[in-house]
């Protein structure tokens, strides 16, 4: 949702403040921790792995802050003037919505087993999938904002 509202140019919507932490692993990197799994079966079958970045922990209002930045840097466009607004997680998700504050892999057993561990920091993440969806979506989501506003 949030690449999309920077496309759009509109404000990331941060649930309840945007204080829930979460981590986040870049594609590539998860990619290659699944090839490890399939290349090594005798270290993993049976295992249980939590395959993420605990480095790449932020809260979700700090991610739009750095999304908005970083989007502005690889568009080459100015930042929204508000980047973020605040909904409830009633009006976001529905009545009934409940979550964790925190996720956070533990990434001992895959490690231990397969010696992996994740590569890519945060903000290279993010400006490698925004400088694609830009390069990809942009011009489309322009034209069909134009259309609609006519």
């Amino acid at each position: 949702c949030s690449s999309q509202n920077l496309l759009r140019r509109e404000p990331l919507k941060l649930v309840d403040g945007g204080q829930s932490k979460r981590t986040f692993i870049y594609i590539k990197d998860a990619i290659e921790a699944v090839l490890l799994m399939i290349e090594n079966p005798n270290r993993a079958n049976g295992q249980i792995f939590n395959v993420g970045n605990p480095d790449n922990e932020v809260t979700v209002k700090q991610l739009a802050e750095l999304m908005t930045e970083v989007y502005a840097k690889v568009s080459r466009e100015p930042p929204i003037e508000t980047p973020t607004i605040d909904v409830s997680s009633k009006e976001f998700y529905g009545e009934g919505y409940d979550d964790s504050d925190r996720r956070i892999p533990d990434m001992t057993i895959i490690n231990k087993q397969l010696g992996w561990n994740p590569k890519t920091s945060l903000s290279d993440l993010l400006e490698s999938t925004l400088t694609y969806q830009h390069k990809t979506y942009a011009e489309a989501v322009k034209k069909a904002t134009s259309q609609a506003v006519a």
